[in-house]
């Protein structure tokens, strides 16, 4: 099973596609995957989300990219993910039983996080790569301070970052940041990538 210090090494960015049609879809992935900054995660909340990750996924695969499947909270989403080409899982909370279910199926999972003791117990459930959510809400300086006790997870911020904080989070110590409206706007995905690139 790969691991997220692999899937995300050297690339800050993962880029959230809710929501968008197909084609839109493929269109920013490609671009993401372009810049070298970045990895893609297609949330499958229903099931037109679903084609979107097998999109996505077929064309991750022709170029030997990866993607990810996003608010997985069930573990028969994650049979899902694996069979759409899913390469990960994310979370916006701490399931263990989709923990345990994403391990099993070779799947890294990203679970979210907003407080010390979900902290605590993700790494207990051998979640060493986690999402501060809602991150825009908690702030950059709450992740500087969770650190502290938690000195050896990484962290992606994810909710509310665009180019305007973005520098922010990385500054508290975010090791990749999670954006998805800011991703998906028009020219908002370029407006990114230029802040990420001078970091």
């Amino acid at each position: 099973m790969t691991d997220f210090a692999t899937l995300l090494h050297g690339k800050p960015l993962l880029a959230i596609l809710r929501n968008v049609p197909i084609e839109r879809a493929v269109s920013l992935a490609e671009a993401v995957w372009d810049s070298g900054l970045g990895a893609v995660e297609v949330p499958i909340q229903n099931p037109q989300a679903v084609e979107c990750l097998r999109a996505v996924a077929a064309a991750a695969a022709a170029r030997g990219a990866v993607v990810g499947a996003g608010t997985v909270v069930t573990v028969e989403q994650v049979a899902v993910a694996a069979d759409a080409g899913a390469v990960f899982t994310v979370a916006p909370g701490l399931d263990l039983d989709v923990v345990a279910a994403s391990a099993a199926a070779g799947l890294p999972h990203l679970p979210g996080v907003a407080t010390p003791s979900e902290v605590h117990h993700a790494v207990k459930a051998g979640c060493t790569w986690l999402k501060a959510f809602p991150a825009g809400s908690l702030g950059a300086g709450w992740l500087r301070e969770v650190r502290g006790p938690f000195p050896d997870v990484r962290f992606v911020a994810t909710g509310g970052i665009s180019a305007h904080n973005a520098r922010d989070f990385l500054d508290a110590g975010a090791k990749a940041l999670g954006v998805g409206g800011a991703v998906t706007r028009e020219g908002g995905l370029a407006e990114l990538l230029t802040v990420l690139s001078a970091a």
